[in-house]
């Protein structure tokens, strides 16, 4: 058996892998899948990932839920919290049952398991997504609508409740196609969808369905939502100069769209470049998988083990694209890194962070200087 398929049996933690190939008849050479160089460059990549992401990601959380990222504008806070919070699960989920998955190569922790886990896997491959597009709209509506900003957090929190809840219910049907299942003639068990599809359209037709769901339809709204946004700053810049001829876009205090809002526009935008940089190459080898299973033939094992590791990578680029737009995160991972001395004092730690608590809301502010709430930054 070529490593290709060998890859498949190993890490059915991918749409890649729904279409296992126990699905088929075990050809007559067939051998038992074992745990590949290629495999193991994965395992220890994915290792480094999770304890970067799980370190970082969770000093995101504690920030805006216990530090300064508390004056985060209240209708940002969930949704700082929520990306945050979904890219913990696809840490603490997918990479660990990727890790050992690709270890064991066979499964072994039994049929519950093997639902549990794969339903788990997709749920957190969808909330990262759709927290996305949550953001996205939150920003579209923030530079469109700007007027809208006190009903920003009820809506927000309306629309996150909506994301996280599409994703368990695009995610349960894992609960029903995925099972273990014993490899007739052989000693191999995998967790795999066989018999779970009467013919292999339908098989390809769910497979597209999902990667629709997680891939085309959240970089449908994300582009959609940017454009406009680009297209209305465009707009405003050609139609508002100051007569020294500087955009009024540049200028803070009571621009038409402020200082602040800009650099947490810039934040989000390069999040989601982020997003689609990182996983567009897997979710293309998946593609080209479906319709041409024969592929497995020609690509070598280890450009799917690459690409896997590089879409995980987005889980770590959130925490660390947050830190260089927010110094209050900053702030406070410079004080959990013992960067003060013990008698500094809160303000001298913002100056250390590269700016003042004014310039801190400047940067992190979602809302004018003139009608700033007290204590709050966005």
């Amino acid at each position: 058996m070529s490593g290709n398929v060998t890859l498949l049996l190993a890490s059915p933690t991918s749409l890649l892998d729904n279409s296992s190939l126990l699905n088929a008849s075990l050809p007559s050479y067939w051998e038992t899948p074992t745990f590949t160089t290629a495999a193991r460059f994965r395992v220890v990549a994915t290792l480094v990932l999770f304890v970067f992401a799980a370190v970082s990601n969770l000093s995101v959380l504690l920030s805006v839920t216990r530090g300064r990222g508390r004056r985060l504008a209240s209708h940002l806070r969930p949704l700082i919290g929520s990306l945050a919070s979904a890219d913990l699960v696809m840490t603490f989920v997918v990479m660990p049952l990727d890790a050992v998955w690709n270890v064991t190569v066979q499964w072994y922790a039994g049929n519950v398991m093997c639902k549990l886990l794969c339903f788990l896997k997709l749920f957190a491959m969808h909330s990262a997504a759709f927290i996305l597009v949550v953001v996205s709209l939150d920003r579209h509506h923030a530079i469109l609508h700007p007027l809208d900003a006190l009903d920003a957090g009820r809506r927000n929190r309306r629309m996150l409740l909506t994301a996280w809840t599409l994703s368990l219910v695009l995610a349960s049907p894992q609960l029903f196609i995925f099972r273990a299942i014993k490899a007739e003639g052989v000693d191999f068990i995998q967790c795999a969808t066989h018999g779970s599809f009467q013919q292999h359209w339908q098989e390809t037709a769910y497979n597209m369905f999902q990667f629709i769901t997680l891939y085309v339809f959240p970089l449908l709204v994300m582009s959609f939502c940017y454009s406009h946004i680009l297209v209305e700053i465009n707009r405003q810049m050609n139609r508002s100069k100051d007569k020294a001829g500087e955009p009024c876009l540049r200028r803070s205090g009571r621009d038409m769209i402020p200082k602040a809002r800009m650099k947490t526009l810039k934040m989000t935008i390069i999040i989601v470049a982020s997003f689609v940089i990182c996983w567009t190459p897997y979710y293309l080898l998946g593609i080209w998988y479906w319709f041409q299973p024969q592929m497995l033939q020609v690509i070598p094992e280890y450009v799917h083990h690459v690409f896997f590791v590089f879409g995980n990578l987005n889980t770590c680029c959130d925490p660390v694209i947050y830190g260089l737009f927010t110094p209050s995160f900053r702030a406070d991972l410079a004080s959990c890194l013992c960067l003060r001395s013990q008698n500094a004092s809160p303000k001298s730690l913002d100056q250390f962070s590269g700016h003042r608590r004014g310039a801190s809301g400047e940067a992190e502010s979602d809302l004018g200087s003139g009608d700033q709430p007290s204590g709050q930054q966005a």
